[in-house]
C-alpha cells in the first residue's frame, strides 16, 4: 500500500510527464505567442515560468523544514526548450523534497508559514501540484489555440 505522499508525488511526476509530452516540439514563437495582444500573462511562456517558480520556490524548502540549499535555482527561461527543461528540473527537485517528508507529512507548517501555520506539510505539496496541473492545462490550451490560428 502506498502512502499519501507517494500518491501525491506520483501525481506530480505524472503531470510533469504529461506537460513535457504536450510541449514536445514547442517553438519559441508558440512559447511567446500572445492570444490577447499586449498581455504577456496569457502566454505559454508565463505559464511555464510560473510552474517552474512554484515548484522550485525556496519557500517550499523553508516551509517543509528542509535545507534551502536543495532548492533549484530557477530563473526565467530564455526559450521554449529551456523553459521545458527548467520545469522538469524543478519538478524533480520538488518531488525529492516531497518524498523526504516521510512521517512528517501531516505535521503543521509552523510559524514560518504565517497564516498557513496550522496547515499540514502535505497541504503545501498539494497546493504546488495544483499549480502544476492547472497551469499545464492552460499551456496546452494556449498551444491548441496557436495551432488553430495557423491552420484556419
Amino acid at each position: 500500500m502506498t502512502s499519501a505522499v507517494e500518491d501525491v508525488v506520483g501525481l506530480l511526476e505524472y503531470a510533469t510527464t504529461r506537460l513535457q509530452d504536450r510541449m514536445v516540439g514547442l517553438t519559441d514563437d508558440e512559447w511567446n505567442w500572445q492570444p490577447v495582444l499586449g498581455d504577456g500573462l496569457v502566454t505559454i511562456r508565463w505559464r511555464l515560468d510560473h510552474v517552474a517558480a512554484a515548484l522550485g520556490e525556496e519557500r517550499n524548502w523553508t516551509w517543509l523544514g528542509a535545507d534551502v540549499s536543495g532548492a533549484p535555482s530557477v530563473a526565467a527561461a530564455t526559450g521554449a526548450d529551456a523553459a521545458i527543461t527548467v520545469v522538469a528540473d524543478s519538478s524533480a527537485a520538488f518531488a525529492g523534497l516531497a518524498r523526504g517528508l516521510g512521517t512528517t507529512a501531516g505535521d503543521p507548517l509552523g510559524s514560518v508559514a504565517g497564516p498557513y501555520a496550522d496547515d499540514s506539510r502535505l497541504s503545501l505539496v498539494l497546493h504546488v501540484v495544483d499549480e502544476l496541473v492547472h497551469h499545464a492545462a492552460e499551456a496546452a490550451l494556449i498551444r491548441d489555440l496557436y495551432a488553430a490560428t495557423r491552420s484556419a
